[in-house]
């Protein structure tokens, strides 16, 4: 049986790797005595594969791995028993049973959506720097974004393990707006198209005259997405039913 399971990270897991989920999910899995599916041959392991994993710094209400099932009782029941062997900070949200012609979670991803919020050094920067208070940061933040959004292009050097290339990523910030005292953003995700929320902000501290600060900002994914700009995006989860 094909699952996908939808989970948060949160808290100070913000600060673990991709390979530390990895490993947290095999051992609480275990811990949970549930019949996940094993690989044969010389070392087997389990069958989960994760998408478009998360940048350490990243807080996450909407993260997605895929799994094979030997058998399951109910969503509610593996849920349970999951996030009661576990830390606080990784919780199962969801779990939902795929068809056998699903697309795996890592190929299917094409958005995600992003709430950046100010650190408690991003406030005290902001407010020493342009001599304002809460709420007129706020106003410059969303003039900021207009600002942005009006641009024919939107270059910033993209950085990757191997090179760095000057790219207009305009056609792939799908939202952009000043939303619960924050920056909402919509962004292209996947292995065909990617850009990430520090691309857009760079672009945002070019406006304000400041450099990019990683520390200065939270930045929480709310949901991954499968579909395009025509037919709307859905969430990972919408590929399949609790059971």
């Amino acid at each position: 049986m094909k699952v996908r399971i939808k989970y948060s990270k949160t808290g100070p897991l913000k600060f673990i790797s991709h390979l530390d989920v990895m490993r947290y999910f095999q051992k609480a899995i275990r811990r949970a005595e549930l019949d996940i599916k094993y690989s044969t041959g010389m070392s087997p392991h389990q069958i989960i594969s994760f998408a478009a994993p998360m940048p350490l710094m990243m807080e996450s209400v909407g993260e997605y791995c895929d799994a094979e099932f030997e058998s399951v009782t109910t969503s509610d029941d593996i849920i349970e028993r999951f996030n009661n062997v576990g830390s606080p900070f990784i919780k199962m949200i969801d779990i939902v049973e795929l068809p056998d012609d699903a697309i795996n979670s890592m190929a299917a991803v094409t958005a995600s959506d992003y709430l950046v919020t100010l650190t408690d050094k991003g406030i005290a920067f902001y407010k020493d720097y342009f001599q304002l208070d809460d709420s007129e940061i706020q106003e410059k933040v969303s003039q900021a974004i207009e600002d942005l959004k009006g641009e024919d292009s939107i270059n910033v050097l993209k950085k990757t393990k191997k090179s760095e290339v000057v790219t207009d990523i305009k056609p792939l910030i799908y939202d952009l707006n000043f939303r619960n005292n924050g920056i909402y953003m919509l962004l292209a995700t996947g292995s065909h198209e990617n850009i990430k929320p520090e691309n857009v902000l760079t672009a945002l501290c070019d406006k304000f005259g400041t450099e990019y600060d990683k520390f200065m900002y939270n930045v929480l994914r709310l949901e991954t997405y499968f579909g395009d700009k025509k037919t709307g995006f859905k969430p990972l989860s919408e590929a399949g039913n609790r059971f």
